[in-house]
C-alpha cells in the first residue's frame, strides 16, 4: 500500500543554459507539488536538475555527465553533478535545432543521438562540454517520416545499437516501417531484429540473460480502454509482435485484421493501461532499493491524450523474470495527474551507480531523483 511521499530538501539555484558552455545564474522557478508524488514507504522524491527543456532519454557517460534529448525543443542537453551531492550544479546546451532527437545513448567514450532519419555521434563529448564538438553522421538511412519517428536507442549485450522504427500513421502497413532495427556502432551491418511494432519508445535487456524487452504504444481511436498498451520479450530475432493485424496479442484490427489470426504472433507478456503510453523502461540492477527490487522492471508512463478520463502519468513497477514471466504489476509512483489535470509526464527511467531512480519529465522540464532510506 503506497503512503504520501517525504520530500528530500533539494532547493538550488537554477543554471540556464545561453550559449554552449555558458550559464546564467537564476533563482528558483515556483516549486512543483512533490508532496502530491505517492512512494512507498521509505522512498523519497527531489529535483535533481531543472530547466532541461522538453527532457526525454536519458544516458550516462563514463565521467559520470548525465546526457538528456529531447522532442519538440530540437536540444540536447548535458548535466553535472560535480561535487557528487546529487544535485546538479550545470545544465547545458550542447547542441540545438536538431530533428527530434529524442534518444540517447553512450558509448566509448562517444555520445549517440537518434535524430528520425539519422543517428549521430559526439566523440570525446565529456572532455569537450564547453566546446561540443560537430557530430558525425554515423547513418542517414532511416526513414525520414516524423509520424511515430522519434526514437530512443540501447546498446545491446552483442554491442549493436538497437533502433525503433515506428509506422507513420495511426494504424497502417507500410513496407520498411513498424520495426526494431540493430546496426553497428559505426552504422554498418544495419538489419532488422523486430516486426510488428507500431510505435516503441523505450528497450531495456534483462541483466541476467542479455534479452530485449521493449515496451509499445497501442493504437488510437478504437474507444477508451482498448487496445492495451504492451510490454513485449524478443528473445529471438525475427518474431512478429502483430502490428498492424492483432493488437495486444489478441484483438484483431477491425480494417487489417481482416483474414489474420493473432496466433499467428507474439502477444506481449504483459498488457498496460490503455493510452497510458509506456515509454522508457530500465531494470532494477542498484543497491539502493530493498532486496524485492532486484532485477525488476520500472516503466515511465507518459500519460494519455485522448481518452475521456486520463490514464497513466505514473511509474510501474514489474515483477518479472529472466524467460519473460511477468508475475505482478504494480503502480510506484504517482501524482503527476490531479483531478485531470497534469502538472508532470514522466518519460524515462534511469539506475544510477549509487542505486537511485532519475526519471525524466518533458512537461515540467527536471530531472527527478527517487532514493530509498530504510
Amino acid at each position: 500500500m503506497q503512503s504520501a511521499v517525504t520530500i528530500a530538501s533539494m532547493r538550488f539555484l537554477n543554471l540556464y543554459p545561453l550559449l554552449f558552455g555558458f550559464l546564467l545564474v537564476e533563482p528558483l522557478h515556483a516549486a512543483l507539488p512533490l508532496e502530491k508524488i505517492k512512494l512507498p514507504p521509505g522512498f523519497s522524491i527531489a529535483i535533481y536538475a531543472e530547466n532541461v527543456e522538453n527532457a526525454r532519454q536519458m544516458a550516462r557517460g563514463d565521467k559520470g555527465t548525465l546526457f538528456v534529448g529531447s522532442r519538440r525543443a530540437g536540444k540536447l542537453w548535458a548535466i553535472s553533478d560535480s561535487n557528487g551531492d546529487q544535485r546538479a550544479e550545470q545544465v547545458r546546451l550542447i547542441d540545438k535545432g536538431l530533428k527530434m532527437p529524442s534518444g540517447v545513448e553512450f558509448r566509448d567514450g562517444a555520445l549517440y543521438v537518434g535524430a528520425i532519419n539519422r543517428i549521430l555521434r559526439y566523440d570525446d563529448i565529456e572532455s569537450r562540454l564547453d566546446r561540443p564538438p560537430k557530430p558525425v553522421v554515423v547513418t542517414d538511412g532511416l526513414p525520414d517520416k516524423e509520424y511515430h519517428g522519434w526514437k530512443y536507442l540501447r546498446f545491446g549485450p552483442d554491442g549493436k545499437l538497437y533502433i525503433p522504427v515506428g509506422i507513420p500513421c495511426n494504424i497502417c502497413d507500410e513496407k520498411g516501417f513498424g520495426e526494431i532495427r540493430r546496426m553497428n556502432p559505426d552504422g554498418s551491418g544495419m538489419d532488422v531484429f523486430a516486426y510488428g511494432v507500431r510505435n516503441s519508445v523505450g528497450l531495456a535487456f534483462h541483466p541476467d540473460n542479455a534479452q530485449l524487452w521493449f515496451t509499445d504504444n497501442g493504437r488510437d481511436l478504437l474507444g477508451d480502454d482498448i487496445p492495451a498498451d504492451e510490454l513485449n520479450h524478443a528473445p529471438n530475432k525475427g518474431m512478429h509482435f502483430g502490428i498492424p493485424w492483432c493488437h495486444q496479442g489478441d484483438l484483431l484490427d477491425e480494417v487489417f485484421g481482416k483474414g489474420k489470426d493473432c496466433a499467428d504472433y507474439t502477444p506481449p507478456v504483459a498488457k498496460l493501461d490503455p493510452h497510458g503510453a509506456a515509454v522508457g523502461l530500465a531494470f532494477y540492477t542498484g543497491d539502493m532499493f530493498p532486496g524485492e527490487y532486484k532485477n525488476r522492471l520500472f516503466i515511465a508512463q507518459h500519460g494519455s491524450w485522448n481518452r475521456s478520463k486520463k490514464s497513466g502519468y505514473q511509474i510501474l513497477v514489474l515483477d518479472v523474470k529472466p524467460d519473460g514471466t511477468v508475475l505482478d504489476t504494480k503502480v510506484f509512483a504517482s501524482g503527476w495527474l490531479q483531478n485531470e489535470a497534469a502538472w508532470g509526464r514522466p518519460n524515462d527511467v534511469l539506475v544510477m551507480p549509487d542505486g537511485a531512480l532519475l526519471v525524466s519529465d518533458d512537461k515540467a522540464n527536471v530531472i527527478y531523483r527517487i532514493a530509498y532510506t530504510p
